[in-house]
C-alpha cells in the first residue's frame, strides 16, 4: 500500500514499472523537433477515416497495439485498460476499449488524463490488483477545435495566447516487471480556479493548478534531492512562464530544471502561437522525449505534471470560469535495467 508523505505525495511501496509504451501522431507533430522519436505518424489528420473522431480512435488503438507488441504482450494479457481523451463521453477511448477483452476504467481529466491514469494504474498494482495495466491518452486537433472552439473550416483567426491541440496518442503498459522506468511516487491534483474564462488562453488558466501540485511535491519532499527535470503537460509558452513565476513567488526557483511538453512538441516556425496542448501532448512527449533520456542516463528522476482545463462547450457558453487540475507522477531510472 502506498505511503503518504506529508500532505499530498504518495510513495509506492511496491516496485512498479513502465514496461512498454508507444506514441503515434499526426503529420504536424512529426514535423516538430522530436518527430523522429515517435513510434509512428500518420500522413494526414484523417488517417483514411471518414471523420476526425474516427481518426482519433485509430490513433489510440494503434498506439495500444504498438505498445503491446513492444512488450511482447497480447491484449488478453491486460488486467485493466485505463484511459481518456477530450471528446464528449471519451468516445475515442471507449471505442478503443470495445475491441479489447479487458476491464475498462474510463477517465476524464482533460489534458491531465495521462498522469491521472498512470497514478491509478500504479495504485492498483501497488495493491496487487492486476499484473499488466494499459494507460492511454489522446487528442486530435480538428475534433477538439470543432467541439470546444470553432470548426477548422470556418477559418477563424486564432489569438496569440491560443495553443495548438496535438493530434497524438500515447499508450503505456505498467507492471511489476523491472524496466528502466520506475514509477515511485505520485501527487494527485486539486481543482484550482483563478477566475479565467477565456478558452483561448488555457495555459494561464492551468498554470495555478500546476503550481499548486509542483509546490506540494517540493514541500512534501524538501529533504530529498530535487528531480533532474520537472515538466508540465501543456501550459505552453505563456502558461509555463506564469507557472515558474508563481513558484518563484512561493520561494521555489525551478527555472534550470523546468520544461513544458507544449513547448517541446512544436518548433516556433510551425506557428502554433503559444505551443502545444491536448491530452495527447504529454502522452506523446513522455514517450518520445523523456523516457529515452531516462533510459540513457541523461535524466535519473523526473516529475511529470500533466495539466488539464476542466471546461466544456456548455460551461464556456454560460460564461463559467475554467477550473483546472494537475496530477504529478515521479519516474526514476532503474539503473539495473537501463542498458
Amino acid at each position: 500500500m502506498a505511503e503518504k508523505i506529508n500532505s499530498r505525495t504518495y510513495r509506492f511501496t511496491r516496485d512498479i514499472f513502465i514496461n512498454s509504451y508507444a506514441t503515434v501522431t499526426g503529420p504536424k507533430e512529426y514535423a516538430g523537433p522530436i518527430g523522429a522519436h515517435f513510434d509512428y505518424h500518420f500522413p494526414d489528420n484523417l488517417n483514411g477515416e471518414a471523420s476526425w473522431e474516427k481518426s482519433e480512435q485509430k490513433l489510440q488503438s494503434y498506439a495500444l497495439e504498438l505498445a503491446l507488441a513492444k512488450g511482447n504482450l497480447e491484449a488478453e494479457d491486460l488486467d485493466f485498460f485505463l484511459g481518456g481523451d477530450l471528446l464528449n463521453q471519451i468516445i475515442a477511448t471507449s471505442f478503443t476499449a470495445r475491441g479489447l477483452n479487458a476491464p475498462f476504467l474510463g477517465l476524464y481529466g482533460a489534458c491531465s488524463t495521462l498522469c491521472e491514469g498512470l497514478f491509478l494504474a500504479a495504485a492498483l498494482l501497488d495493491n496487487h490488483i492486476g499484473a499488466h495495466i494499459a494507460v492511454n491518452a489522446s487528442s486530435h486537433h480538428d475534433s477538439v477545435e470543432r467541439q470546444l472552439r470553432y470548426p477548422t473550416e470556418m477559418g477563424v483567426q486564432r489569438l496569440m495566447s491560443a495553443q495548438w491541440t496535438a493530434t497524438a496518442a500515447g499508450s503505456y503498459i505498467l507492471s511489476p516487471k523491472p524496466s528502466p522506468w520506475q514509477i515511485t511516487a505520485a501527487v494527485p491534483g486539486r481543482v484550482v480556479d483563478w477566475g479565467i474564462a477565456d478558452n483561448n488562453d488555457l495555459g494561464s488558466a492551468m498554470a495555478p493548478a500546476a503550481c499548486d501540485t509542483i509546490a506540494a511535491f517540493l514541500k512534501d519532499n524538501q529533504d530529498s534531492p530535487l528531480p533532474d527535470l520537472i515538466i508540465s503537460g501543456d501550459l505552453g509558452v505563456l502558461g509555463s512562464k506564469i507557472c515558474a513565476k508563481l513558484l518563484l513567488n512561493q520561494g521555489y526557483d525551478i527555472e534550470k530544471i523546468y520544461a513544458d511538453c507544449g513547448c517541446l512538441l512544436y518548433d516556433p516556425a510551425q506557428d502554433t502561437h503559444s505551443g502545444g496542448s491536448g491530452a495527447g501532448c504529454s502522452a506523446a512527449v513522455l514517450g518520445a522525449y523523456i523516457l529515452p533520456k531516462i533510459k540513457a542516463g541523461e535524466l535519473n528522476k523526473v516529475l511529470v505534471v500533466a495539466t488539464g482545463a476542466l471546461l466544456s462547450p456548455t460551461s464556456t457558453q454560460q460564461g463559467e470560469t475554467i477550473p483546472s487540475i494537475a496530477h504529478g507522477i515521479l519516474i526514476e531510472r532503474n539503473s539495473s535495467e537501463s542498458r
